[in-house]
């Protein structure tokens, strides 16, 4: 025993002499060799804790800080860096450092990283993670870096105050982390390539100075969320591509600079930002802000320039008529067309949607429609009393309809139809043509009856009453209507219960989680559902609590109380996330029969107008189409500032997972013939929007991210909140870009308009990334390849080059190489520079439909066929094939054969550039 002992302590002893031999000093020594000169006060026959700049703990074993600010060196920094484990300071900003950077992964000690004022050209990946006590961390000006993005790992870094990284290569979106970091002051970006909006995550953070300026696209959307940022007391915004109003900012009593100069800004400038207490400059030139010309106190350098649209050119008051119209496009969201339209202060002269009475005085007509407007409509309207006819139809509004429009006394026609309203059907008078059809949530909660969609044949009424007296009826009279009524709810009650007979293997089952505790059932296909069935509002409230079933109505939608969601997804659990968006969280949910669902969960606070836009989009869009290819709607609910969304759940994730993340996922690579069997799913699902469905759509959002995939492997598309109509093929006047880079026509981006083209370029994207294994934009390659099309497209000028190109996985033979060489000169012919170049849709159709082997239904149900009952006429089944499948190729997956003369030629004008490759 006592020799065991003896072992032990002589191994602990051991232990100690070679923890305090481990010091720092090989490391510094490599530090020493990488720089040139040597810094001042560094030599190598001292000990490293008397160099000249240089912190040592209390044993002088281990490195604290290293500070060499401005000190002339040139060099690089040596990966050996990360092994200084005691390092609390890093300082070598301004001095002419180059070479990657080295990793500071998992430095825990770490507080103070300087880089600044260097050249660095590369940064490695994770090189920021796991610094758990990072405070400040500054990159500004290493303007030889390779373009990279803010990491969302960074959130491990919770104590941050500081964060520089101006002038240092950033791109993509500033990602939605800032809830992380309670004790974050300065956030400076200036002078990089961000885009897209503002995060919700700015919303109540502490940040005081807010440095965004110089974006080399620009950063877009609105800056609402500025509002509610209490603590600013610097903020930088000009030259970026910034829209909308300008936000109340009465709770940022520090403010002290605004800069908002060089944007797209529009609206009214509040007066509360004029009166801010510490203001002492801002600047508003180059925007088209509209309103009463601002008055600031003399204590304000103001610079506001000349092209701006204010209705003077000097402080005072609008016409009152102008003033009203300003208020409708602050509803709006100030849309930019509006604000290039009506300048001056008249609105009888010449002013878009406008037109006055003949002695050009008052405003007579409000023409708005087909315009894609979103946001609600203000109840200013009413103080426009001449008003006799007011457009909003097929735009994308929300809210009520304001109850005072209906005392307008001149109004005879008000059409508000095709938009996302809700509320109660307003009761107008009688001479006033009232048309709301097209709202599917107006009149939901209308305790009159009154449904939505309805064709808005005005009562001639306001009660609702016909005008004409009647006597009253009868016992005899209402007996005999009673019986008649009971005897037509037997009828009904059998029929629905042979309808249930037949589809009881169809249903599914939820919980309904009201007060009553009663149970609803919608029967929708099988549990790999293709559409979504609706019991409405009125048949839903009469449901008893005995669990009995109820039939199915087809195209409608349903209202799912938040207590059956909590019950399905254990009360949103964590652990039932399936994935986190730009507006919400995606949870599994699963129904106690075993059926499976998707909960998208989203805050209307964080949401803003535009998330409610989208959420109100997803029903629109979702409750007027139903496609095998198309992800299915299957509720709603609102609950407070909640709402959700319920999915058929598809157990496969999203194709980006399988292309580019499938070994974190634990998945098979992709073989040819399942990439282009999705590559035709999306392809039907995407012509049904374009031109089969029974209202034309551009989605607008078309990404692999954005296609889901069944457990065999079939794709849906998904993600409906940014789809737009597309009527007549024409131009939509849509102005706010919207969309992922990487995706976006060249059109698009550069002028805002969509026609279907957009989708089709993005669907030539998808393409290049199933062949290739390559994401749209690649941040980790070099320049000439980051950008997946037009590298591409050099791919397919010499066809030598393909097969080199294709993901390796595949490794093709002879047949299989063919067929993907078909499928890259499709992509090709969809990304074309042009719209006109590019095909639609049906072609590519036609073309992906002989590379896949006919597939059938695992199983024989009813819906085989294609949902198909043998039992129908032929018209019958015709009718059912167009409005299930919504295809006119009904035929093409019978008729198609294998051979090269079945592929459809080029239509006539595509884009030669890509010739018909040979693939032999």
């Amino acid at each position: 025993m006592g020799t065991g002992h003896r072992g032990l302590h002589l191994l602990s002893f051991l232990s100690l002499l070679l923890l305090s031999a481990a010091d720092d000093s090989a490391v510094m020594s490599k530090l020493l060799t990488s720089f040139s000169p040597a810094p001042t006060g560094w030599s190598s026959t001292a000990h490293f804790c008397t160099w000249k700049n240089v912190n040592c703990d209390s044993t002088n074993s281990f490195v604290t800080g290293i500070n060499l600010i401005s000190a002339g060196v040139s060099g690089t920094l040596p990966p050996e860096i990360n092994q200084l484990s005691q390092l609390k300071s890093l300082a070598l900003q301004k001095n002419s450092l180059t070479g990657t950077l080295p990793s500071f992964e998992n430095m825990t000690s770490l507080e103070q990283i300087f880089l600044d004022g260097n050249d660095f050209t590369s940064t490695p990946t994770n090189f920021l993670s796991g610094l758990t006590n990072l405070q400040i961390f500054s990159i500004t000006d290493n303007h030889n870096l390779p373009l990279w993005q803010i990491p969302t790992y960074l959130t491990q870094s919770s104590n941050l105050v500081k964060f520089y990284a101006s002038n240092a290569s950033i791109n993509g979106v500033i990602p939605d982390i800032f809830y992380s970091f309670p004790n974050l002051q300065d956030l400076r970006l200036s002078y990089n390539n961000l885009t897209g909006s503002l995060p919700g995550s700015f919303s109540g953070s502490g940040i005081q100075n807010l440095w965004l300026n110089n974006q080399l696209l620009g950063l877009s959307g609105t800056i609402d969320v500025l509002s509610n940022m209490a603590d600013l007391s610097q903020v930088w915004l000009h030259a970026n591509a910034f829209t909308g109003g300008i936000p109340d900012l009465s709770n940022c009593t520090s403010l002290f600079d605004l800069q908002l100069r060089d944007n797209r800004f529009t609206g009214v400038v509040p007066p509360s930002l004029i009166n801010l207490p510490n203001l002492v400059n801002i600047t508003l030139q180059n925007n088209k802000l509209q309103g009463p010309f601002p008055n600031f106190p003399a204590k304000v350098d103001a610079n506001i320039g000349t092209t701006n649209s204010f209705c003077l050119a000097q402080p005072g008051p609008c016409d009152p008529q102008v003033s009203v119209l300003l208020d409708v496009a602050g509803a709006l969201g100030y849309p930019q067309s509006l604000a290039d339209a009506w300048e001056g202060n008249n609105a009888c002269q010449d002013w878009r949607f406008i037109t006055c009475d003949s002695q050009r005085k008052n405003v007579t007509i409000v023409n708005m429609g087909k315009q894609g407007f979103s946001g609600t409509i203000t109840p200013a309207f009413a103080n426009l009393t001449s008003l006799r006819t007011l457009v909003l139809s097929d735009n994308h509004l929300t809210g009520e309809i304001p109850a005072v429009l209906a005392t307008l006394p001149l109004l005879q026609t008000f059409d508000v139809s095709n938009n996302n309203l809700s509320g109660p059907i307003l009761k107008f008078p009688g001479n006033v043509r009232f048309t709301y059809g097209g709202n599917v949530l107006l009149g939901k909660t209308d305790s009159s009856g009154g449904g939505a969609g309805g064709s808005g044949a005005n009562p001639s009424h306001p009660d609702g009453s016909s005008g004409s007296s009647k006597k009253s009826p009868s016992v005899g009279m209402i007996v005999g209507v009673v019986i008649a009524v009971l005897v037509f709810a037997g009828i009904l009650l059998f029929v629905c219960y042979k309808c249930y007979l037949k589809r009881r293997h169809k249903r599914f089952r939820v919980i309904e989680g009201s007060e009553q505790g009663k149970e609803m059932v919608m029967t929708n296909g099988t549990n790999g559902i293709t559409g979504y069935a609706g019991v409405p509002s009125e048949i839903q409230s009469q449901s008893s609590g005995d669990h009995s079933e109820i039939p199915v109505f087809e195209g409608g939608n349903v209202a799912i109380s938040i207590q059956v969601l909590r019950q399905v997804t254990d009360n949103f659990n964590e652990e039932n996330i399936l994935g986190r968006g730009g507006f919400g969280v995606v949870y599994k949910g699963e129904l106690h029969d075993g059926t499976k669902i998707a909960v998208k969960r989203m805050e209307s606070g964080a949401m803003g107008t535009k998330g409610m836009n989208e959420f109100q989009a997803e029903i629109a869009v979702l409750t007027k189409v139903r496609h095998r290819h198309l992800v299915a709607l299957l509720g709603y609910c609102i609950n407070g500032n909640e709402r959700l969304l319920v999915y058929e759940y598809m157990p496969q994730g999203h194709l980006g997972q399988h292309l580019f993340e499938w070994q974190e996922h634990g998945y098979q690579p992709l073989i040819w013939k399942q990439r282009v069997t999705i590559a035709l799913d999306v392809a039907r699902g995407v012509e049904y929007l374009h031109s089969l469905a029974q209202t034309s759509f551009i989605h607008r959002d078309l990404k692999p991210s954005n296609i889901l995939l069944s457990d065999d492997m079939r794709a849906k598309v998904a993600d409906f909140g940014l789809v737009r109509n597309a009527p007549d093929g024409k131009y939509s006047v849509e102005t706010r870009l919207a969309g992922t880079f990487g995706y976006l026509a060249p059109e698009y981006a550069a002028t805002g308009r969509v026609t279907t083209k957009v989708d089709v370029y993005a669907f030539g994207v998808v393409l290049m990334e199933i062949i290739t294994g390559r994401k749209a934009l690649d941040e980790t390659v070099p320049d000439e390849r980051s950008h997946l099309v037009t590298w591409f497209r050099r791919v397919l000028i010499n066809k030598d080059n393909l097969r080199k190109s294709i993901d390796s996985f595949l490794d093709p033979d002879d047949e299989t190489y063919e067929s993907i060489c078909k499928v890259a000169e499709l992509a090709g012919h969809c990304t074309a520079r042009e719209p006109f170049q590019r095909p639609d849709m049906g072609h590519a159709v036609n073309v992906l439909g002989p590379l896949v082997e006919q597939w059938k239904p695992s199983r024989t149900t009813e819906e085989d066929g294609y949902g198909v009952d043998p039992h129908m006429s032929l018209p019958q089944a015709l009718q059912r094939w167009q409005a299930d499948e919504g295809t006119s190729r009904m035929f093409d997956d019978f008729s198609y054969s294998l051979t090269q003369s079945s592929i459809p030629s080029k239509p006539s004008g595509f884009a030669d550039s890509f010739s018909s490759m040979d693939c032999r």
